[in-house]
């Protein structure tokens, strides 16, 4: 009931969402949990609540910067006594921080895992009573886990430290092995395992060979030109090689990458989030602690390294609950890519042989016939009915028999020697007079030129098909040649066949139509309007106090504004998300807009 209270009385919710009333009765029966919660699901309330309800401090440890900067201007506007201590901050305030912790005055601090692991973070933290430790992004525990910082290992200590506090740990993304490796090093496997369901329903999933991708994209984001969206890049060039051809072509794109100045990183981030319209085009050192509800689409342009970060990547559309499109373009080179990356790693064995199995799963994925969203929830062991919303399901492929294609392929490798890739392997099927095939003698063999009534892109896919049907292998260790597997040796000699998908080389739209912004909303042309204004209003105070936009107010909370349209600041308190704290910060100011 207390714990209602506090979601009511400081949060503005009426009421928990799915998990969170669970989680957070567990934390305040001093369990320690592990907390698999999708993107957009509510995480932060569940250790925040029991943190304001405990008597004594709760430390909450999170990777990013930034991420903890949002986290605390989000509380404070809140009413809630927060702090948080990192590097971008001078030594006099961190240790002021440090003794408000300490005496009280703070409720919640916030401190990267490095900072409160030190010597003198530990050593100044004795004889501190500390309820709980909250972890964020639990993953990066985990050598299994997809953002595995060597820092975070370094938690598996504070169950003995603090014997006495609540290890909460919380992700978005965890198999069940990272689940496992989590609970392990956080609480040797005292702990309680919450996990949400990983479906998405509002997402539409897509995914295409890539064959021209500025075509592709373009045809992605038609009717898109007033959404916020992001494109995932390989490389920091072609983030901005992507953003400078999308400005060309009218779209508002900015790049985010590792190699900018911190200052650009930071402007170009508050844009994305305090705008509407702007397309990120980013590597993955974008999107951790990224909260922002009205995020239309994500597309990548390369393959992601895993199904759990290509899930967690996805997820960052959509968090409004509204609809949002994904797309995905990947061909062989980006396969290639990947397992180039992980042999050269530098990682033992084991973990090679994981991160392959991984990169497997999400060939698998790609190249699937059936429903997309079963194949991805599969991963995570949660099993769905077919979801009428990916490009499977609204246009499901042919399978066709490609034994005797299948055989032309293995037989090039397998006449070849088995020592080159998929560049030369192709170039024996059409007939090209290379250098190289000439050089070889590869234009004598049986092969040369037997599949000449194809193109080469078509070869591509259906070499990929090959290879994510386990009867092929790239072996990064002798340069990527690609070499046959005992059941690619199976269908070489007409014991197996091989059936395979029609490959089409064309963007397969996921939703029927392009659906307007007040259709996706369900609002009509008036609360659009209120809603527009609302939004202008909100931009202007975190402007004002250099804020983000989504600390003032969610865009849930403006949507109900613009359709309820509150009279008053009483009728205003009872809207989702508007606390006391913020009534009277802000009740006024939106009133006005609301009953202009």
């Amino acid at each position: 009931m207390q714990a209602l209270q506090i979601l009511n009385d400081v949060f503005g919710y009426n009421s928990f969402r799915s998990g969170q009333e669970e989680i957070i009765n567990a934390i305040l029966d001093k369990k320690n949990i592990l907390a698999v919660m999708p993107t957009g699901a509510g995480k932060s309330l569940c250790y925040q609540i029991p943190a304001l309800i405990f008597s004594r401090g709760t430390i909450v440890v999170s990777p990013l910067v930034a991420l903890m900067d949002d986290q605390i201007l989000a509380l404070k506007e809140n009413g809630i006594a927060a702090d948080r201590i990192h590097s971008h901050r001078s030594e006099e305030i961190n240790k002021e921080t440090l003794n408000n912790f300490k005496t009280g005055k703070i409720k919640i601090l916030y401190l990267s895992p490095e900072n409160l692991m030190s010597e003198k973070t530990l050593n100044e933290l004795n004889n501190t009573d500390i309820a709980m430790f909250a972890i964020d992004e639990a993953h990066c525990i985990s050598k299994w886990g997809v953002s595995f910082r060597p820092q975070y290992e370094e938690l598996s200590r504070l169950s003995k430290i603090y014997p006495d506090a609540v290890i909460a740990g919380f992700t978005a993304t965890a198999d069940k092995d990272t689940r496992e490796d989590i609970i392990h090093k956080l609480s040797n496997y005292n702990s309680k395992i919450f996990v949400q369901g990983f479906d998405r329903p509002n997402l539409s999933l897509a995914v295409e060979q890539k064959d021209d991708w500025k075509k592709q994209i373009l045809i992605f984001l038609e009717n898109k030109t007033n959404e916020s969206g992001i494109i995932y890049c390989l490389s920091r060039k072609q983030t901005e090689d992507v953003s400078e051809f999308l400005n060309k072509k009218n779209y508002r794109a900015i790049p985010y990458h590792a190699g900018q100045e911190s200052n650009v990183r930071k402007n170009n981030q508050e844009k994305f989030m305090n705008e509407n319209g702007i397309i990120m085009v980013a590597t993955i050192a974008f999107g951790m602690g990224i909260d922002k509800s009205n995020v239309r689409f994500v597309a990548h342009l390369s393959l992601p390294s895993s199904i759990e970060s290509y899930y967690q990547e996805i997820g960052r559309a959509g968090r409004d609950g509204n609809p949002a499109e994904t797309l995905l373009l990947y061909g062989l080179n980006d396969l290639f890519q990947r397992r180039r990356f992980i042999e050269s790693d530098g990682e033992d064995y084991q973990h090679k042989l994981r991160e392959n199995k991984r990169l497997d799963s999400l060939l698998a994925y790609c190249e699937t016939p059936i429903c997309r969203k079963k194949v991805l929830l599969s991963y995570f062991d949660e099993h769905v009915e077919d979801c009428h919303n990916c490009d499977n399901c609204f246009n499901p492929p042919k399978m066709l028999d490609g034994t005797k294609l299948a055989q032309m392929v293995l037989s090039a490798i397998y006449r070849s020697g088995q020592i080159f890739g998929t560049v030369h392997i192709i170039n024996i099927l059409l007939g090209n007079k290379t250098d190289k095939i000439i050089e070889k003698k590869h234009d004598k063999i049986k092969t040369f030129g037997i599949g000449n009534s194809y193109k080469k892109d078509f070869w591509q896919g259906f070499i990929r098909q090959l290879i994510s049907s386990g009867h092929l292998i790239i072996n990064i260790k002798k340069f990527g040649c690609l070499q046959i597997t005992k059941s690619g040796l199976e269908i070489l000699k007409d014991d197996k066949y091989f059936n395979y998908k029609e490959i089409i080389f064309k963007v397969t739209k996921t939703t029927k139509k392009n659906k307007k912004t007040k259709e996706v909303l369900n609002i009509d042309n008036n609360d659009l309007q209120i809603l527009t204004s609302l939004k202008e209003l909100r931009l202007n105070i975190a402007r004002e106090k250099s804020i983000p936009a989504f600390v003032i107010f969610p865009d849930s909370s403006l949507i109900e504004m613009a359709k309820i349209k509150p009279q008053n600041l009483q009728e205003m308190i009872k809207i989702n998300g508007v606390g006391p704290s913020k009534l009277k910060k802000y009740g006024t100011s939106f009133l006005e807009v609301i009953n202009k």
